[in-house]
């Protein structure tokens, strides 16, 4: 068998390395295909959020209206349709934000990308090797992070979400998941569709076996689910026979989820036929580290890539956001994925036996 290279960024070999030349080409052939589909954002239309009804829904909240009869009013004037209960999102942030003032609330996600930032920091530094290679993911991680501090985003649901996802994921260590629960449970509780992050998060404690992690996650997602029940109770309050339904599947397939990774990132600065294949280079980045933490990153990645392109619409960019502080990150590990298959398929030594008669 091939021996595996030495590390060239990350602190220890990546996930692909020491595969057979024939493995290591399959590999490539794969990942070939997989950056071509990040291609495919060049054939959708543009999607953007409407931010601008989540700030009415704050801004009616902070005048004394009630969330629920303020949200559908929103819904109604915009032409969105009010069912199913998913187009409510949970009040959490609205009566939050709608109470507090601005300054406060912005000083609070300030700490929030501070305090994930930190976190992450630590645990990039000690996941590479070099430092040239922990000043890059440090750049990555800057790059990540400040999108989320745009004003237009302090009302948005999934961008605090985001932000304690990412938290969550970094502090979590084994043996060290209570801190983890808590905030993924905030997450959730701000924003539904974060639901997913706790189910995950579930899965892989139980396949590890660590009862107490498993029993944590269990109990945030009843925890949740209770909240949900009444929230829908709230929303069938609000909702009127005659209001509009909408079509739960948009269709609109794996494009939408590369446009949404590149406008929630400093990928939107680039054309979007080199955006899109980066979005595809740092996914194949966290799939190849070595590490715990990278599997349950490219497991959340790809169920948020299968919900947004089978449910996302032209106007649901900001769904991407919950994964868009972990994206460019992974560029950091993916130098070592590219060069181990690279090194493993294109690898021409041959073994020469001679047979020596005496």
């Amino acid at each position: 068998m091939r021996r595996p290279l030495t590390p060239l960024w990350l602190a220890e070999r990546s996930r692909v390395a020491g595969l057979s030349q024939r493995a290591a080409r399959i590999g490539l052939v794969l990942l070939g295909l997989f950056l071509l589909a990040t291609l495919s954002v060049l054939t959708i239309p543009a999607s953007q959020a409407d931010t601008g009804f989540y700030a009415s829904v704050v801004d009616g909240v902070r005048h004394g209206g009630n969330y629920y009869a303020v949200t559908a009013d929103a819904l109604r004037g915009g032409d969105y349709p009010l069912r199913p209960v998913f187009t409510f999102e949970l009040p959490t942030l609205a009566v939050v934000t709608g109470h507090l003032p601005p300054f406060v609330v912005r000083l609070l996600l300030y700490a929030l990308v501070v305090a994930a930032a930190t976190a992450w920091h630590a645990r990039l530094k000690a996941a590479l090797a070099t430092t040239g290679a922990r000043w890059f993911a440090a750049a990555m991680l800057f790059f990540a992070l400040v999108p989320m501090l745009r004003p237009s985003l302090i009302v948005v649901p999934e961008a605090w979400a985001a932000l304690f996802v990412a938290l969550s994921l970094a502090v979590r260590k084994p043996g060290h998941w209570l801190d983890a629960v808590a905030l993924g449970l905030a997450a959730a509780l701000i924003c539904q569709t974060a639901i997913v992050y706790l189910v995950i998060m579930a899965v892989f404690a139980l396949v590890e076996r660590t009862r107490r992690e498993s029993l944590g996650w269990v109990v945030a997602i009843g925890v949740f689910l209770v909240a949900f029940a009444a929230h829908v109770h709230a929303v069938g309050e609000v909702v009127r026979p005659l209001d509009p339904a909408g079509d739960p599947f948009g269709l609109l397939g794996f494009g939408l989820f590369v446009d949404g990774m590149v406008g929630a990132t400093i990928l939107a600065f680039l054309p979007l036929w080199l955006a899109g294949p980066l979005v595809g280079i740092a996914l194949f980045g966290w799939a190849v580290w070595r590490n715990a933490t990278g599997l349950r990153a490219i497991a959340l990645a790809v169920a948020a890539a299968i919900g947004i392109a089978l449910f996302g619409r032209d106007n649901t960019a900001h769904w991407a956001l919950l994964l868009a502080p972990l994206l460019l990150p992974g560029l950091a590990f993916a130098a070592d994925g590219v060069r181990d298959l690279l090194g493993a398929a294109l690898d021409g030594r041959r073994i020469t036996v001679t047979r020596i008669v005496r």
